[in-house]
């Protein structure tokens, strides 16, 4: 599996990015999953709903399924899983679109927002091969690309996926 990161600060616009090419390469026919990292704790479930009291109750893992999809809840019981363990669970898919994870060494590319007023991270962060910014920016060697043409990273994106190998961390 071919695995890309989306890094940047903070509202850079990562996810904004990610979800405006993800229809483009879906439509020339890749088949694509994401993974987001966040920070934060968060929870997909609310109190008085079936599936959260099986979790309050003590189930390790609780599966919810309808007609349309169905989702794993997973309680961790030691450390966070490595991105490598996690891309397991997936189906075989072309593509997996990492948001976050940017310490972890797999190729990336960098959203960068001159508005942030943040220095570009890929001087200090393993694995950057492009750059995506709304302005001029030194890139040194990595690929630079216009930040607000989502087309012109998607046909970026499918050139590279078709020029390398698998890379799955």
């Amino acid at each position: 599996m071919k695995v890309l990161g989306f890094v940047g600060w903070s509202g850079s616009g990562k996810t904004t990015l990610l979800t405006a090419i993800l229809p483009l390469l879906r439509r020339s026919g890749l088949q694509v999953s994401t993974i987001k990292y966040t920070h934060h704790n968060f929870d997909m479930d609310h109190p008085g709903k079936d599936t959260f009291r099986h979790r309050q109750a003590g189930a390790h893992e609780v599966l919810i399924v309808s007609g349309t999809r169905w989702a794993l809840l997973h309680e961790l019981d030691g450390p966070e899983p490595a991105l490598s363990e996690l891309l397991t669970k997936f189906d075989p898919v072309d593509l997996v679109l990492v948001e976050g994870y940017k310490a972890h060494p797999f190729p990336k590319l960098e959203i960068h927002r001159r508005s942030l007023g943040k220095p570009p991270i890929w001087m200090n962060t393993a694995g950057v091969i492009a750059v995506a910014s709304d302005s001029d920016v030194d890139v040194g060697r990595r690929t630079m690309l216009p930040l607000n043409q989502p087309e012109a990273v998607a046909k970026w994106i499918m050139a590279w996926i078709s020029h390398s190998s698998d890379n799955t961390p």
